[in-house]
């Protein structure tokens, strides 16, 4: 099992889920979160004023899958993504020892 980290563009994040769900992903964590990449922040201008910006909003989407299709998620949530713009974001695989479904105390692909 794989667990899947991206920090995103919040705009993509209905494109990203509706793309999740077409391929049988049946569940998510959304958060909403502030970070800087190579950008570093950028500046806005507010009356006159200009103010820097350090970090940017971004959301990050955790999702639990099997091993099978997890190249196929990553391609998805790339794909959808990618703006071509820099702060496009990144996408953190990480290897998932254990699942356990807390109601049903079903574990590994089971709780999935």
């Amino acid at each position: 099992m794989k667990f899947i980290s991206a920090i995103i563009k919040p705009h993509k994040l209905d494109d990203i889920r509706n793309a999740l769900q077409d391929e049988g992903v049946h569940g998510m964590t959304v958060s909403e979160v502030k970070g800087f990449g190579r950008q570093g922040g950028h500046k806005e201008i507010y009356r006159g004023a200009e103010y820097a910006v350090n970090y940017v909003p971004k959301t990050k989407i955790e999702v639990a899958v099997a091993d099978d299709i997890a190249d196929r998620v990553i391609e998805l949530i790339r794909d959808k993504a990618n703006s071509g713009q820099i702060g496009d974001g990144k996408i953190f695989v990480f290897e998932l020892s254990e699942v356990v479904r807390i109601r049903t105390g079903e574990t590994g692909g089971e709780a999935l």
